[in-house]
């Protein structure tokens, strides 16, 4: 479920806008998520923050605003996450080992930034073309699987120079795949992908073919 405000809570974020603008970030995730861009209703958004639709707009400018807003929030969680980590002072296989746990974990614990992404999938990624954020905030992640490819390179653990964007591409498809098609897969193949057993055995191939892969020559 979405936050739904209580009437103290709204009395308490009443002189606080970047509280009122994070409670609407809340809901309009889920809101965005569950009905995507043209189904998402602001109108619901107001309501359940009690809010008002004139305030969404000041603070956003409109409903592809409050979106992008959305997107760019999702992407700086994660981000933010993966910062936090502190990878390089780590070994390089364990970085990349923790690197992969936490974007499998992340992905399994919010379906609904995996479906945001989708969504924006199917607009051809036309509103994160209008965001220089999104692209500055991706910038992190590239240089941190560079930095853990270079210094694996360095102490002979890794014996192939890989692109960091291929890199994070295979982590991401993989994490990313069994969220966003774990209906379909699983009602095909009869598998239920949420199984702790199942979960720790994904995780752990993932990282196993990704090493695996850096630890062949060229």
């Amino acid at each position: 479920m979405g936050l739904e405000l209580t009437d103290g809570s709204a009395s308490a974020r009443k002189n606080d806008p970047q509280r009122t603008q994070e409670d609407i970030l809340v809901v309009a995730t889920e809101e965005f998520s569950t009905h995507g861009l043209a189904g998402a209703r602001v109108d619901a958004i107001a309501e359940r923050t009690r809010t008002s639709k004139r305030m969404i707009y000041y603070y956003f400018g409109s409903k592809d605003g409050l979106y992008l807003a959305v997107l760019e929030r999702s992407y700086r969680k994660i981000r933010t996450l993966e910062a936090d980590l502190e990878l390089t002072n780590l070994p390089p296989e364990a970085a990349l080992r923790t690197l992969i746990s936490t974007t499998f974990n992340y992905d399994e614990a919010n379906p609904d930034f995996v479906r945001l992404v989708s969504i924006e999938n199917i607009h051809h990624a036309a509103h994160m073309l209008r965001s220089d954020a999104i692209r500055d905030l991706n910038v992190s992640v590239i240089e941190t699987i560079a930095g853990i490819l270079k210094r694996g390179i360095r102490d002979k653990v890794f014996r192939r120079n890989a692109d960091p964007v291929d890199v994070h591409m295979m982590i991401s498809a993989f994490c990313f795949f069994r969220v966003s098609n774990r209906y379909t897969f699983g009602t095909i193949f009869r598998r239920d992908l949420s199984k702790p057993e199942i979960m720790e055995r994904h995780r752990n191939m993932i990282a196993d073919a990704m090493l695996s892969y850096l630890k062949t020559p060229e």
